[in-house]
């Protein structure tokens, strides 16, 4: 797969996550996915298998609705490194945005393997004075893919 192809796919898996499209989700990643969590977020234990993954994210999208952007890529090979934004609801009403960084590993033209690094907090979480905006980075009111 090419660098583009695998932005192409990242993002169609994320648009799926937005929407909880389980058939979409089902169709982007390898019946044997596993995707992989920071500890100790919520929820942080593996989840495995395409159906169970798809279904994950459908729930999670109807607790806080949900946003996902990718603003970054690196890959090489049949791996890939993105940094992205997700846009949610905490409990109390209020858009923040979540930054971090996962690893993919591709089979077969889809996503087989996710290794997500991040902190899942009540409030925005990100970079110390680091320019999203000004470098083109999604954005609270501009949630887009960057890429």
């Amino acid at each position: 797969m090419t660098t583009d192809e695998k932005r192409e796919l990242i993002k169609r898996y994320y648009d799926a996550c937005s929407t909880g499209d389980v058939d979409t989700l089902m169709e982007t990643v390898a019946d044997d996915v596993v995707h992989y969590f920071l500890a100790p977020n919520p929820g942080s234990s593996p989840v495995a298998g395409a159906e169970h993954l798809a279904r994950y994210w459908r729930k999670t999208q109807s607790l806080i609705d949900g946003r996902w952007t990718v603003d970054a890529i690196v890959a090489e090979g049949d791996e890939a490194v993105i940094e992205w934004t997700l846009f949610w609801e905490t409990q109390g009403g209020e858009r923040v945005a979540t930054r971090g960084a996962e690893w993919y590993r591709f089979r077969d033209g889809r996503i087989a393997e996710i290794r997500a690094y991040y902190q899942q907090l009540d409030r925005t979480s990100e970079l110390d004075g680091y320019d999203y905006g000004g470098r083109g980075y999604a954005r609270i009111g501009r949630e887009e893919h960057a890429v």
